[in-house]
């Protein structure tokens, strides 16, 4: 199963910053149903490719019945671990989600940037249906090329392949290719390897936004991307028809009133706070992961969905959260590849424990400022110093942006949990002092909307140890 990405232009190489794979080492990931592979296989300032490769087991999808029929010659002679299908799709997720997401930090302007490129999708089933592509692909702006072949030559009379490999090419970002052929690939596969839910729905829709509600074939992706499950499909063209008569305007020239400026909501403090933690795991090369304060694991939740990610231990000091924590995180119904990879255990950030040992990176993210200063030595001791991991993040409240708050009385803490909460210039010396103790160095975060007086809502360090192993 193989899907090739190309660059073509000028400084072409940089497509390895915008998926986030170093174009000159190939990289392996481990999937629930098999493994990713992704290499490149032409790197030069005019032209780069990168091939995500996915290798199944048609053994382990049967016994798993990934994918499968209930019994029968089917679950061992079919063709899933050959074609472009949702399991394509869901690697696509799985190793370029922060590309999907159109984040680079490196490169930020570049993956906001329409930039010349071209997929090539291998072994798409179109079943007879091959116009269905360019009705699909084309009014996307796409370029459609498809390659048929019969399928024997020795056998003429068996007649034409089901089977095509498509090339499409065009203009545009490359956050908007990735979603595009997310949601489209599966539309060509009538048999999903993953259980179907509502949560489908809300899947779909943020996948499509901006131009799923606009495609003349939009009925058709949908009720194609759900199959069989026509009551999903029903209430997600429902949702997109809803949200187009709530954009409808009669005047184009007039300016949005006040109620509908405040409509607008913008991305919520907590998950770009939560996104920067992410990336930030991602950008120090971890595998394994110490969350510290999991709360109820939304943080734990993103990473285990990282194929980078092979070790995450969530730690909390209250076991009623860590109950509520098992409920969001689905624990239960967990597969068993993340549920090996993670471990929920109750402990006190103030007391050294052998399990807080032996982590890439350490995650603190909204907590210190719930402890006593006067103990915030003993938590520096417990995790710079005894379990000293390579890289530790820390999130906490900027006290100057509470000013922004009208809500909020002059001088009152932004939560009643809240110990304390520091300044900008008293959280870089306690960064300071941290660095000088412990031998880390610290590059620092802002995160949320920046006020020219009170800087941003939180404040973050990305502390780096100085011990070279």
């Amino acid at each position: 199963m193989l899907l090739t990405i190309t660059m073509n232009g000028k400084n072409t190489q940089e497509l390895g910053y915008l998926l986030h794979k170093n174009p000159y080492r190939a990289q392996c990931f481990d999937l629930s149903f098999g493994k990713a592979y992704v290499f490149y296989t032409e790197v030069s300032d005019s032209r780069t490719t990168a091939a995500l490769l996915l290798e199944l087991n048609p053994i382990d999808l049967a016994r798993g019945k990934l994918g499968s029929k209930d019994g029968g010659l089917f679950d061992y002679v079919n063709d899933r671990p050959y074609v472009s299908s949702s399991f394509m799709s869901t690697a696509i997720n799985r190793v370029f989600g922060t590309a999907m997401n159109g984040k680079c930090t490196k490169r930020q302007e570049l993956a906001d940037s329409k930039l010349s490129l071209e997929a090539v999708i291998y072994n798409l089933p179109v079943r007879g249906d091959k116009e269905l592509v360019r009705e699909i692909f084309e009014p996307l702006g796409y370029n459609v090329v498809m390659r048929e072949s019969i399928l024997d030559e020795k056998f003429t009379d068996w007649g034409e392949s089901c089977y095509i490999d498509m090339t499409i090419s065009g203009t545009l970002k490359l956050c908007d290719l990735l979603n595009h052929l997310y949601v489209l690939i599966p539309v060509f596969d009538k048999q999903k390897h993953y259980y179907m839910s509502e949560e489908e729905i809300d899947k779909l829709l943020r996948h499509g936004e901006g131009w799923l509600n606009a495609h003349p074939k939009k009925k058709t992706i949908i009720n194609r991307y759900f199959d069989m499950r026509r009551s999903y499909a029903n209430k997600a063209i429902a949702r997109l028809l809803e949200a187009e008569s709530e954009t409808e305007t009669v005047d184009t020239e007039t300016e949005p009133t006040e109620q509908e400026t405040a409509a607008e909501k913008p991305i919520p403090l907590n998950t770009q706070r939560l996104e920067a933690v992410k990336n930030a795991v991602l950008e120090s090369g971890a595998s394994s992961v110490l969350d510290i304060g999991c709360g109820e694991g939304r943080l734990t939740a993103m990473l285990l969905r990282e194929p980078q990610i092979k070790r995450i231990t969530a730690a909390d000091v209250s076991i009623s959260v860590l109950e509520k924590a098992k409920q969001k995180l689905n624990l239960e119904r967990m597969s068993p590849y993340m549920k090996d990879k993670l471990t929920l255990i109750q402990a006190s950030l103030m007391y050294k424990d052998k399990r807080f040992e032996g982590f890439d990176t350490a995650c603190v993210v909204e907590v210190i400022e719930h402890m006593d200063e006067q103990r915030i030595p003993l938590f520096e001791k417990v995790l710079f110093g005894a379990a000293n991991p390579k890289t530790v993040i820390v999130t906490t409240p900027n006290k100057e942006y509470n000013d922004n708050y009208q809500t909020l009385e002059s001088g009152t803490l932004r939560h009643k949990d809240h110990r304390f909460e520091w300044t900008r210039a008293e959280f870089k010396a306690w960064c300071g002092h941290i660095c000088d103790e412990f031998g880390y160095t610290v590059k620092y975060m802002e995160i949320g909307e920046n006020d020219e007086i009170y800087g941003t809502p939180t404040q973050g360090a990305v502390f780096t140890s100085c011990i070279k192993e």
